[in-house]
């Protein structure tokens, strides 16, 4: 059995930081072990330009560790009143590396998001002419669409059509939770592209609920039924191009996630690379973890992969991480995997 695994230092391609303390307090989980991550808008007010995004460019760069070396890939928050060149001018001087589309109500802060998807046409027109990636938070927000299908709902409903009008747009599912997004990416061509967490290869709905409810394993999509998850850890320890690592690691104050309206979001950024490395190592694809956290999300952003590397090590004794990471201004739970983990990462 291997108990060294060395591999290209891994991206994140879907990130949240918040800002103030919390940014400062998370980054560093981040930073140690990962070369870049897309990091997402929805700050509030959120991060609706480019002039926006380098200002919050500026505030995570100063929160990173002296010895640590990382670079944001910042991303802008669509709106229905968008403006489609300042897209095009920070994308072509690299300033920004993708646009976030969030439904308007789908997840945290995503009130300002969109209501119909037509009004940004002549945006998604530009973005496929420069060949700017669009991140989307693929859920329908209908109340008559139950919570387990917004997902494969908006697949059909809202995305295909939109892939039928601009079929080069490149485009990435994030945070992918069934088996119908895995098949839709599968069979589309390759400027189609998913993201999976973490937490969503390691829970299933009966996580969340089964024998009480556990805010800190509620997330947005929502974990779904076991077969999602096998699909979904099937696709990631397959190696294949279309999917990669976005973490949607969400840091909430505890205070936030244990109330009568629990906030969505699981705080994986502290232990990914060791939870991966099991699953991967319990799949029997542990040499498939590389693409999937280091290679497949470089290649798809046109990015070269990272010259530094990592070392996952098999310890003897399970590894412990902790459980709590603290603020000043709130205290944020680690995400349990509820198994235990035995691979450590070091810097080369």
């Amino acid at each position: 059995m291997a108990r060294e695994l060395e591999i290209v230092r891994p991206d994140d391609w879907h990130l949240h930081l918040r800002d103030g303390a919390i940014l400062k307090a998370v980054l560093p989980f981040t930073s140690k072990t990962f070369g870049r991550a897309i990091i997402m808008p929805n700050l509030s007010p959120p991060i609706t330009s480019v002039k926006d995004a380098l200002m919050y460019k500026d505030r995570i760069s100063a929160a990173c560790p002296d010895n640590h070396s990382f670079k944001p890939l910042m991303t802008i928050y669509l709106t229905e009143s968008t403006d489609l060149m300042d897209i095009a001018d920070g994308f072509s001087q690299n300033y920004i590396s993708a646009v976030k589309l969030y439904p308007a109500g789908a997840t945290t802060n995503s009130s300002h998001g969109i209501n119909d998807f037509k009004k940004l046409y002549k945006v998604f027109e530009k973005m496929e002419e420069i060949g700017c990636p669009l991140c989307v938070h693929g859920e329908v927000v209908d109340p008559q669409v139950d919570i387990f299908d917004r997902e494969h709902v908006f697949i059909d409903k809202i995305l295909d059509p939109i892939m039928r009008t601009f079929p080069n747009l490149k485009v990435v599912l994030e945070h992918i939770t069934t088996q119908e997004a895995v098949s839709y990416v599968k069979t589309s061509k390759e400027n189609i592209a998913a993201t999976i967490t973490t937490h969503h290869l390691v829970i299933n709905r009966n996580f969340i609920l089964a024998a009480g409810i556990k805010p800190h394993y509620y997330c947005l999509p929502v974990a779904k039924r076991e077969k999602h998850r096998i699909a979904l850890l099937k696709a990631a320890a397959s190696g294949s191009s279309s999917f990669f690592l976005g973490t949607d690691s969400a840091p909430h104050f505890d205070t936030h996630k244990e109330s009568a309206c629990g906030c969505a979001g699981c705080f994986t950024a502290p232990n990914t690379m060791s939870i991966l490395a099991e699953l991967f190592e319990q799949e029997g694809s542990l040499e498939k973890l590389e693409y999937f956290t280091s290679i497949n999300g470089a290649n798809f952003y046109n990015l070269p992969l990272n010259s530094e590397r990592i070392k996952l090590i098999k310890e003897t004794d399970p590894i412990e991480f902790p459980n709590k990471v603290f603020t000043g201004e709130g205290v944020i739970t680690v995400f349990d995997p509820g198994f235990p983990v035995s691979w450590s990462v070091k810097s080369i």
